[in-house]
Protein backbone atom coordinates (compact mmCIF):
# COMPACT_ATOMS: atom_id res chain seq x y z
CA UNK A 1 0.00 0.00 0.00
CA UNK A 2 1.42 3.61 -0.81
CA UNK A 3 1.90 6.48 1.61
CA UNK A 4 0.92 9.92 0.89
CA UNK A 5 3.31 12.48 2.78
CA UNK A 6 1.84 16.13 3.04
CA UNK A 7 3.68 18.84 4.24
CA UNK A 8 1.73 21.69 6.13
CA UNK A 9 3.39 24.35 6.75
CA UNK A 10 3.07 28.28 7.69
CA UNK A 11 5.55 30.62 6.43
CA UNK A 12 6.75 34.63 6.54
CA UNK A 13 6.06 36.54 3.47
CA UNK A 14 10.17 36.26 3.55
CA UNK A 15 10.43 32.15 3.85
CA UNK A 16 10.43 31.99 7.49
CA UNK A 17 8.27 29.45 10.14
CA UNK A 18 10.10 30.90 13.33
CA UNK A 19 12.35 33.61 14.61
CA UNK A 20 16.38 33.08 14.80
CA UNK A 21 15.61 32.24 18.72
CA UNK A 22 13.50 29.23 17.02
CA UNK A 23 10.24 30.20 19.05
CA UNK A 24 7.00 29.07 18.98
CA UNK A 25 5.39 31.12 15.76
CA UNK A 26 2.43 33.50 16.51
CA UNK A 27 2.31 34.90 12.85
CA UNK A 28 -0.96 32.52 11.40
CA UNK A 29 -4.22 33.33 11.71
CA UNK A 30 -7.11 32.23 12.58
CA UNK A 31 -8.34 31.59 9.07
CA UNK A 32 -4.78 29.26 9.15
CA UNK A 33 -5.37 26.95 11.91
CA UNK A 34 -8.59 26.75 11.07
CA UNK A 35 -7.39 25.51 7.61
CA UNK A 36 -4.83 23.15 9.30
CA UNK A 37 -7.38 21.52 10.97
CA UNK A 38 -9.77 20.90 7.81
CA UNK A 39 -6.27 19.30 6.61
CA UNK A 40 -5.89 16.94 9.66
CA UNK A 41 -9.35 15.65 9.12
CA UNK A 42 -8.01 14.30 5.82
CA UNK A 43 -4.77 12.04 7.14
CA UNK A 44 -4.16 9.14 9.96
CA UNK A 45 -1.72 11.08 11.75
CA UNK A 46 0.90 13.96 11.88
CA UNK A 47 4.55 14.24 12.41
CA UNK A 48 6.68 16.42 13.68
CA UNK A 49 10.50 16.95 15.27
CA UNK A 50 10.91 17.36 18.83
CA UNK A 51 11.92 21.23 18.54
CA UNK A 52 8.58 21.74 17.01
CA UNK A 53 7.23 19.98 20.07
CA UNK A 54 9.66 22.33 22.91
CA UNK A 55 8.73 25.52 21.29
CA UNK A 56 4.70 25.06 21.16
CA UNK A 57 4.54 22.99 24.44
CA UNK A 58 0.97 21.59 22.88
CA UNK A 59 -0.35 19.98 20.05
CA UNK A 60 -3.24 21.18 17.51
CA UNK A 61 -6.27 19.10 18.24
CA UNK A 62 -9.46 19.07 15.92
CA UNK A 63 -12.19 20.51 18.11
CA UNK A 64 -15.46 18.85 18.94
CA UNK A 65 -14.15 15.14 17.59
CA UNK A 66 -13.66 12.31 19.82
CA UNK A 67 -10.91 11.24 16.34
CA UNK A 68 -7.47 12.75 16.85
CA UNK A 69 -5.04 11.98 14.39
CA UNK A 70 -2.27 9.84 15.88
CA UNK A 71 0.74 12.28 16.94
CA UNK A 72 4.50 10.79 15.73
CA UNK A 73 7.35 12.60 17.59
CA UNK A 74 10.78 12.30 16.13
CA UNK A 75 13.32 12.30 18.43
CA UNK A 76 16.59 10.58 18.29
CA UNK A 77 17.46 11.82 21.80
CA UNK A 78 14.09 11.24 23.12
CA UNK A 79 15.07 13.90 25.35
CA UNK A 80 12.11 16.03 26.13
CA UNK A 81 10.21 16.99 29.14
CA UNK A 82 7.94 14.49 29.98
CA UNK A 83 5.84 17.80 31.98
CA UNK A 84 4.82 19.05 28.40
CA UNK A 85 0.70 20.02 28.71
CA UNK A 86 0.72 17.47 25.39
CA UNK A 87 0.97 14.88 27.65
CA UNK A 88 -2.40 15.46 29.05
CA UNK A 89 -4.16 16.08 25.40
CA UNK A 90 -6.41 13.79 24.54
CA UNK A 91 -4.40 12.25 21.21
CA UNK A 92 -2.50 9.08 21.00
CA UNK A 93 1.17 9.39 21.27
CA UNK A 94 4.05 7.79 18.90
CA UNK A 95 7.53 7.98 19.18
CA UNK A 96 10.13 7.81 16.72
CA UNK A 97 13.61 7.16 18.58
CA UNK A 98 16.86 5.16 19.05
CA UNK A 99 17.67 2.27 21.67
CA UNK A 100 19.41 4.94 23.42
CA UNK A 101 16.06 7.32 23.15
CA UNK A 102 13.86 4.91 23.81
CA UNK A 103 15.68 3.88 27.59
CA UNK A 104 14.17 7.69 29.15
CA UNK A 105 10.55 6.74 28.27
CA UNK A 106 11.41 2.86 29.65
CA UNK A 107 13.18 3.62 32.47
CA UNK A 108 10.55 6.42 33.66
CA UNK A 109 8.39 3.76 33.31
CA UNK A 110 6.41 6.62 31.56
CA UNK A 111 2.74 5.55 29.66
CA UNK A 112 3.05 8.81 27.62
CA UNK A 113 3.35 7.18 24.23
CA UNK A 114 1.32 4.44 22.96
CA UNK A 115 4.04 3.07 20.93
CA UNK A 116 7.79 3.55 20.87
CA UNK A 117 9.33 2.71 17.03
CA UNK A 118 13.11 2.35 17.05
CA UNK A 119 15.24 2.89 13.91
CA UNK A 120 18.34 3.96 15.52
CA UNK A 121 19.95 4.83 11.86
CA UNK A 122 16.52 6.95 11.28
CA UNK A 123 16.18 5.54 7.93
CA UNK A 124 12.79 6.68 6.92
CA UNK A 125 12.51 4.41 4.20
CA UNK A 126 12.35 1.86 6.57
CA UNK A 127 10.23 4.10 9.43
CA UNK A 128 7.60 5.16 6.66
CA UNK A 129 7.40 1.00 6.21
CA UNK A 130 6.59 0.13 9.52
CA UNK A 131 4.05 3.14 9.69
CA UNK A 132 2.45 1.95 6.90
CA UNK A 133 2.32 -2.00 8.08
CA UNK A 134 0.56 -0.09 10.79
CA UNK A 135 -2.18 1.01 9.07
CA UNK A 136 -1.15 4.78 8.53
CA UNK A 137 -1.91 5.53 4.72
CA UNK A 138 -1.77 9.20 4.71
CA UNK A 139 0.66 11.57 7.23
CA UNK A 140 1.05 15.17 7.39
CA UNK A 141 4.22 16.76 8.41
CA UNK A 142 3.81 19.73 10.43
CA UNK A 143 7.36 20.62 10.64
CA UNK A 144 10.23 21.86 11.48
CA UNK A 145 12.34 22.36 8.83
CA UNK A 146 15.12 20.05 9.42
CA UNK A 147 12.82 17.14 9.03
CA UNK A 148 10.90 18.25 5.96
CA UNK A 149 14.04 18.14 4.47
CA UNK A 150 15.55 15.34 5.53
CA UNK A 151 11.96 13.59 3.46
CA UNK A 152 12.13 15.53 0.47
CA UNK A 153 16.16 15.06 0.14
CA UNK A 154 14.22 11.33 -0.34
CA UNK A 155 11.68 12.66 -2.45
CA UNK A 156 9.01 11.26 -0.02
CA UNK A 157 7.02 13.97 0.67
CA UNK A 158 4.10 14.23 -1.92
CA UNK A 159 2.38 17.62 -1.65
CA UNK A 160 2.83 20.86 0.31
CA UNK A 161 0.17 23.46 2.11
CA UNK A 162 1.86 26.44 2.50
CA UNK A 163 0.23 29.34 3.91
CA UNK A 164 2.15 32.32 3.52
CA UNK A 165 1.29 35.61 6.19
CA UNK A 166 1.93 39.39 5.80
CA UNK A 167 4.73 39.49 8.46
CA UNK A 168 9.23 39.56 7.66
CA UNK A 169 11.52 37.75 10.03
CA UNK A 170 14.50 37.77 8.44
CA UNK A 171 17.85 36.66 9.63
CA UNK A 172 20.24 34.04 8.05
CA UNK A 173 19.71 31.85 11.11
CA UNK A 174 15.76 31.95 11.05
CA UNK A 175 14.52 28.60 10.03
CA UNK A 176 13.05 28.04 6.81
CA UNK A 177 10.65 24.93 5.36
CA UNK A 178 13.06 23.26 4.40
CA UNK A 179 15.87 23.79 6.27
CA UNK A 180 19.76 22.25 6.88
CA UNK A 181 22.52 22.26 4.42
CA UNK A 182 20.41 22.34 1.23
CA UNK A 183 18.39 19.52 -0.83
CA UNK A 184 20.85 17.58 -3.45
CA UNK A 185 19.02 18.70 -6.31
CA UNK A 186 16.33 21.12 -6.67
CA UNK A 187 12.50 20.22 -6.09
CA UNK A 188 10.20 20.57 -8.85
CA UNK A 189 6.26 21.84 -7.66
CA UNK A 190 3.37 22.24 -9.65
CA UNK A 191 0.69 24.54 -8.24
CA UNK A 192 -2.11 23.13 -7.89
CA UNK A 193 -4.27 25.72 -6.40
CA UNK A 194 -3.92 29.12 -5.03
CA UNK A 195 -6.77 30.57 -2.48
CA UNK A 196 -6.90 34.07 -0.52
CA UNK A 197 -8.68 34.62 2.45
CA UNK A 198 -7.75 38.79 3.49
CA UNK A 199 -4.40 39.29 3.90
CA UNK A 200 -2.96 35.19 3.77
CA UNK A 201 -2.11 32.94 0.65
CA UNK A 202 -2.70 29.52 0.59
CA UNK A 203 -0.73 27.60 -1.94
CA UNK A 204 -0.94 24.03 -2.64
CA UNK A 205 1.58 22.18 -4.49
CA UNK A 206 2.51 19.12 -5.49
CA UNK A 207 5.92 17.36 -5.72
CA UNK A 208 7.05 16.48 -9.31
CA UNK A 209 9.44 13.03 -9.36
CA UNK A 210 8.69 11.96 -6.05
CA UNK A 211 9.87 8.44 -4.91
CA UNK A 212 7.19 5.80 -4.14
CA UNK A 213 7.71 3.05 -1.60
Amino acid sequence: MMMKLTAILAMTADGKISDRHKTRATFASAVDKQHLRERLTEVDAILFGAGTLRAYGTTITIPNSQWQPINIVISPSGRFSPGLPFFTQPVSRWLITTSTGAKFWQNESLDAFERLIINNEINWLEILTQLNQLGITKLAVLGGGELVASLLTLGLIDEFWLTICPIMLGGKDSPTPVDGIGLPSPQLLELLSVHRVGQELFLHYKCINNLSF
